[in-house]
């Protein structure tokens, strides 16, 4: 046992906390029962529920007993948003990312020893409870007052999409999540975001109101960035845990691009070393910020958890192909599918390919630079590359050799310079 409150304060992953004093004691005592939930309301977990699942591997690291629910009736109906009404999924499809989503926990939890995890779904004693036994067993003890006082729910209130009773129940719902959570296996403790704050808080009430003991809430912080940005965004949308939703190279890059003001704090969140060793990294950034220490490490080691070594350090070899510090020949074919997915691509028939396709127009149409005249310039001037090696002038042309196999399609790599990169996807 550690004195792990301390350490997740140290992490600056404690927003707010019912009783601090009191959970502390209930920790040090351990071990202790905790349940942290999913909705299945996408196919694929992200990186807010990354946080979630890291805190559950610390409190487990330390002695704990971890309950995963994944909410096979929550995610019928779906926690309000800030936004409006969510659209209700069918069951089939709730169904179907039940089991993605309980796949996707087991990565990150141990399920065997004395601390071993266990998967729950609230499905199972939600599904056969009538309305009048939820409504005199439940309902009675919620007042309607302190619900409207929700943050969301408030919010909802006050804005033109109103909100349904069906998702202004979800707090309910989840509060009998913890009560029978706490009936069924003596769980005492359940952490979340802190916009759950208000559902996280409805179950310890219920727990208090209805055994007549006390239970525990802890809330992280909800993850920023410096520049304003939604953290786990990405142009090209979120950055999801499922490598078909987000390939292992686009997750390592979004670690890699991490703002300098935000790296250290990821860190501290993202990875699993001491925090010694952190603060050690962050001095060393600190005095070179340009080598990217600390983004690195941060990259290396959240694309391990998630996706594990090998495709970490394809993911890495890929980054350092692209670049023109590595080969392209040695890349998986699916890694370097992924990876050039994530640039600026021109998509041309392989009959033009066979015939010779002018590299300029390749660059140009695939954007790298503003016109075909400016194409030739950087060909002349050598600053244009195809496949990483220098183009030899401005009329030459793309042919099948120049194609790589990236699974089911083709695609040549151009740069213009150092860091401007693109793609040639041969089609057909």
């Amino acid at each position: 046992m550690t004195d792990i409150l301390s350490e997740l304060k140290a992490r600056d992953l404690v927003a707010l906390s019912t009783d601090e004093e009191a959970l502390s004691q209930a920790l040090d005592a351990g071990p202790l029962n905790f349940y942290i939930g999913f909705d299945p309301t996408a196919p694929s977990l992200h990186m807010g529920n990354l946080v979630q699942l890291l805190f559950a591997r610390r409190l487990q690291q330390a002695g704990h007993n971890p309950f995963a629910l994944v909410g096979g009736a929550t995610g019928l109906i779906g926690d309000p948003r800030m936004s409006g009404e969510r659209t209700l999924n069918e069951r089939e499809v709730v169904e179907g990312w039940v089991e993605r989503i309980r796949s996707q926990i087991e990565r990150f939890l141990d399920f065997d020893g004395p601390h071993a995890a266990q998967v729950v779904n609230n499905l199972d004693w939600t599904g056969d409870l009538s309305a009048i036994d939820f409504l005199r067993d439940i309902g009675k003890h919620f007042s309607v007052n302190r619900m409207l006082a929700k943050e969301t729910v408030s919010a909802r209130l006050n804005s033109e999409h109103g909100i349904s009773f069906t998702e202004f129940s979800y707090q309910i719902l989840q509060a009998h999540d913890f009560l029978q959570l706490h009936r069924r296996h003596g769980v005492v403790l359940q952490h979340g975001g802190s916009d759950q704050w208000g559902n996280l808080t409805a179950g310890t009430d219920l727990v208090r109101r209805v055994e007549r003991v006390s239970a525990h809430a802890v809330a992280t912080p909800l993850m920023t960035k410096a520049d304003g940005t939604k953290f786990g965004k990405t142009e090209s949308g979120t950055v999801w845990l499922d490598p078909e939703l987000t390939s292992p190279y686009a997750f390592s890059q979004f670690w890699l691009n991490a703002d300098d003001r935000d790296v250290v704090k990821y860190l501290k969140v993202f990875s699993l070393r001491p925090l010694a060793e952190i603060e050690q990294i962050a001095a060393d950034f600190a005095e070179a910020p340009h080598k990217r220490l600390a983004q690195r490490v941060l990259a290396e080691d959240a694309t391990t958890l998630v996706h594990g070594e090998q495709q970490t350090r394809q993911a890495f070899a890929a980054a350092e192909a692209l670049f023109g510090s590595g080969t392209l020949a040695e890349l998986q074919p699916a890694t370097l599918d992924a990876a050039t997915r994530e640039l600026p691509t021109a998509e041309v028939p392989a009959s033009e390919v066979s015939a010779g396709f002018p590299v300029v127009d390749a660059f140009a149409a695939a954007g790298i630079v503003k016109s075909k005249s400016e194409a030739r310039r950087a060909a002349k001037d050598g600053g244009a590359y195809v496949n990483n090696v220098k183009v030899a002038g401005e009329d030459q042309v793309l042919t099948t050799a120049d194609v790589l196999d990236a699974g089911e399609a083709g695609v040549v790599l151009l740069r213009r310079g150092k860091k401007r990169l693109g793609a040639v996807r041969v089609i057909g």
